[in-house]
């Protein structure tokens, strides 16, 4: 991996190499009105490269040292808790579950009515 780092990084810098070569022209940038600022081109596109990512790194390295403080308390904590619990001991003999007690009978519902809506029948073969 670290050696198609390294080629993506020879590759940039080759091509900044390259566009500076090609570009080496003088740019006149009016910063205010009276304020006028002679430069080389492949400065000022470095420069304007540099603050375009130097606040998204920062950001970049907050975020990754805030989830890895996170991770670390997790871990901390995961550790802390299995610590607590003591494990099984593997000598300790498993006891039989106490047997059953007899239940009390279950007392059946009556059924159910033939027609919900005029629930006096009950037996549908029986007369009325």
């Amino acid at each position: 991996m670290q050696i198609v780092r390294t080629i993506g990084w020879v590759l940039l810098l080759f091509s900044l190499l390259a566009f500076s070569f090609f570009n080496w022209k003088p740019v006149e940038v009016q910063i205010w009105s009276n304020l006028v600022l002679e430069t080389k081109l492949p400065a000022l596109v470095v420069v304007s490269f540099l603050l375009g990512l130097i606040p998204m790194w920062l950001v970049h390295r907050a975020s990754k040292w805030r989830a890895t403080r996170r991770i670390n308390a997790l871990e901390a904590a995961t550790s802390r808790f299995g610590a607590a619990t003591p494990a099984p001991d593997a000598s300790a003999t498993v006891q039989p579950a106490p047997a059953p007690t007899p239940e009390a009978p279950v007392h059946n519902p009556p059924p159910e009515p033939v027609n919900p809506v005029d629930p006096v029948d009950t037996d549908p073969a029986k007369p009325a």
